[in-house]
């Protein structure tokens, strides 16, 4: 498994998204840019340091585009040599779609197919990637809750077409209001899901998730409303060069973990928790956002 991160080349507060992602605050942070840059790169650095493979695209001047730093919303890659692109619900985080971060993957892996679900946009029907999905490779399971940003015909369309199990439901945070992105309440790793099982309010819904987390033997570790708040969710379990589990978290997210929670985490993954203060306050996405991973052979 590898990573693709694109590096930003203008990061700052997307007006336009933060009309549905209550995790943006629209704080007054000098040299914002600087910062978000700053923290990227070092973000890079830990990965590598850690013998994960990192693979960077530097996001381009024109068109102007805050959210590059998340990739994973509109863009993702499967084993089987697919290429799939999402409608985004923000009209300039379609502008993110850019030509040089699909040559770089051309250029360098087997893409077999493209999944092109973009047209949806046309229909004001979007979902944003993994973003919006939280997937279960092993057990081909994709869970998504519902929202502006998880059209349930398009996740459905997704589902078929990737064979994969939709399990939908409605989660909320603790103003009741839609959660916008399922990756903030969910993290997948191979034996294990953390997630926050009181933002989900319908208990048939709620039974349904955590019936196919005991099909598939994953150990559940729940989280808090207020740890959810902290980007605890928005964490992704990568592999290394020799196929060693790492749990990628942000400092905050660390922080706002109990130390059972913590012990549970470290019997599966060795946890890297990285520093990304001003890309959390102004993106509203934390680590997992950062990185879309790379399933595709190399070319």
């Amino acid at each position: 498994m590898e990573i693709l991160m694109v590096r930003p080349f203008q990061f700052y507060f997307n007006q336009q998204t933060a009309v549905n992602n209550f995790f943006q605050s629209n704080i007054n942070i000098e040299n914002a840019n600087e910062l978000a840059i700053a923290e990227f790169d070092a973000m890079v650095e830990q990965l590598r340091a850690h013998q994960i493979k990192v693979k960077v695209v530097q996001d381009t001047k024109d068109p102007s585009t805050p959210d590059s730093i998340f990739p994973n919303n509109w863009i993702s890659t499967h084993p089987d040599g697919t290429l799939c692109l999402y409608p985004m619900y923000a009209e300039n985080r379609r502008a993110e779609r850019k030509l040089n971060v699909i040559e770089f993957l051309q250029a360098n892996y087997k893409i077999e197919n493209l999944l092109d679900l973009t047209d949806f946009e046309k229909e004001g029907k979007f979902l944003e990637g993994t973003g919006s999905m939280v997937l279960d490779h092993q057990n081909k399971m994709a869970y998504g809750c519902l929202s502006e940003r998880l059209n349930k015909e398009a996740f459905t369309y997704w589902c078929d077409k990737m064979q994969f199990k939709p399990i939908s439901f409605k989660a909320v945070d603790d103003k009741v209001q839609l959660i916008y992105h399922t990756n903030v309440m969910m993290c997948m790793g191979n034996q294990f899901v953390v997630i926050c099982l009181e933002s989900i309010p319908n208990k048939l819904e709620k039974q349904n998730v955590l019936e196919s987390f005991l099909k598939t033997n994953k150990e559940v570790i729940t989280i808090s409303q207020d740890q959810l708040n902290h980007f605890a969710g928005n964490m992704l379990q990568v592999f290394d060069l020799f196929e060693k589990p790492h749990l990628i978290m942000s400092k905050q997210a660390y922080t706002s973990l109990h130390e059972a929670q913590l012990k549970s985490l470290e019997k599966y993954n060795t946890l890297i928790p990285i520093s990304i203060p001003t890309i959390e306050a102004l993106g509203g996405g934390s680590t997992r956002c950062m990185m879309a991973e790379i399933y595709l052979s190399p070319a």
